[in-house]
């Protein structure tokens, strides 16, 4: 247990920090409890850990892709809540699935399929799809109350003042030795933040002061249907090409290679059931993260025991609904200052995948999957197949995989 030490505790509580305002946002949108999907986050993360072999360092959050699927089967005539989750439920099982799957695939063919070429551009989509996300929150997009108060400007100016912070602490302090401290970029940065809010007027405490100190998560059993199942299990098929690219762009990261070891399988069947076991206990579905990737690429924490020590604080403060409250009272400008930079982040490590792999951009097959993926997942491409949808980062990945199968179908499968 040599890492579960003081430094260690205080980057998994700044993890949990980056990993908390996405994660709640899923069940404050879905009507699912918030308590219930901390503590389904940190179960689920330990699961992935121990499926992985303890490897790959990722924190499982609420997938934001199920939540189309969750509110049209929820609000449905006749429809609830219990009867989503059936659906994820089963949902999860089909990773299982495909993991078992993939099992019997050489890494080698799985790396042709999917070569830096294609997965430098579904990279930096995760983070560019996110971009908007990212300057909504900045600018006030989502806190009308606060551009009441302070204007888009005003907005601004703290996510930007949020923004300036962390580049200070992980430049200045790196440069003067403080090794510890410029490891804590993100959470410096949001205590900033949160404490110019406070000075502005900016925070309401009235549902922290109405809040327990502890509080047992309303955990719920799911209900099956053939609704359900038909309109949130094709949501799947998406998902599982997005976890392809987080496993490639947290690979990338490290400089190591998920796919291989502990193996995209593991990495798949890990999800798969966090989101399965999520779902039975009245939980969202849940992915690996992409503002981990941004989170491990900023800090420089590497070690997955920082994200074991994450999912720990998730599960007890999923107990304290007077600390959740708290957190949700950070106002989405500190929330977009920081975005700003992870999001980014995921972008940049796919951009130096392409620079690393040398990859021949005058090669006209190369410059066309590219650019048909970039296009296709920025320009708002939609196709509906009755409740499925397939568009963004799904819809690019997968022209972009068909392409390279098309293009370069003579080398693919040969050893």
């Amino acid at each position: 247990m040599k890492d579960l030490n003081g430094k260690n505790i205080i980057l998994g509580f700044q993890h949990t920090f980056v990993m908390f305002g996405a994660t709640v946002l899923v069940p404050l949108i879905t009507g699912l409890d918030v308590g219930v999907t901390l503590f389904a986050a940190g179960i689920g993360t330990l699961l992935f850990h121990i499926i992985t072999k303890f490897e790959v360092p990722v924190f499982l959050g609420s997938s934001f892709a199920f939540i189309p699927g969750i509110i049209a089967v929820s609000t449905a005539q006749g429809g609830s809540l219990p009867e989503a989750l059936g659906g994820i439920a089963i949902a999860g099982l089909v990773y299982v699935l495909v993991a078992l799957l993939f099992k019997f695939i050489d890494p080698l063919i799985l790396h042709k399929i999917l070569p830096p070429f294609v997965t430098g551009p579904i990279i930096i989509l995760i983070g560019l799809i996110l971009a908007p996300v990212a300057i909504s929150n900045a600018n006030g997009t989502y806190a009308q109350n606060l551009v009441d108060k302070i204007g888009v400007n005003g907005c601004w100016g703290v996510a930007l003042f949020t923004f300036s912070v962390a580049v200070f602490v992980k430049i200045y302090f790196e440069k003067i030795g403080q090794k510890l401290l410029s490891m804590l970029p993100v959470l410096i940065a949001l205590i900033s933040g949160y404490v110019l809010a406070i000075i502005l007027g900016l925070v309401d405490f009235t549902v922290v002061k109405e809040s327990a100190w502890f509080g047992v998560p309303k955990f719920s059993l799911p209900v099956f249907s053939v609704r359900s199942i038909s309109i949130i299990v094709p949501i799947a098929i998406v998902t599982i090409v997005e976890h392809f690219g987080d496993i490639l762009a947290i690979g990338n990261v490290v400089s190591k290679d998920f796919i291989k070891e502990p193996g995209i399988h593991r990495t798949l069947m890990g999800d798969g059931l966090a989101t399965t076991l999520s779902a039975l206990i009245g939980g969202p579905a849940n992915t690996t993260y992409s503002e981990n990737t941004g989170a491990v690429a900023l800090t420089g924490n590497f070690n997955p025991v920082i994200m074991r020590i994450a999912a720990g604080f998730a599960i007890i403060l999923s107990f304290v609904p007077k600390f959740t409250a708290i957190i949700a009272t950070i106002p989405t400008p500190v929330i977009g200052g920081i975005s700003i930079l992870l999001f980014g982040m995921i972008s940049s490590i796919g951009i130096r995948n392409m620079v690393e792999a040398k990859i021949n951009f005058t090669n006209a097959k190369i410059l066309m999957i590219t650019s048909a993926m970039l296009v296709l997942g920025l320009g708002g491409a939609k196709f509906s197949f009755g409740h499925f949808q397939l568009e963004g980062l799904g819809l690019a990945a997968i022209v972009g995989v068909i392409m390279n199968l098309i293009l370069y179908n003579k080398s693919i499968f040969r050893s």
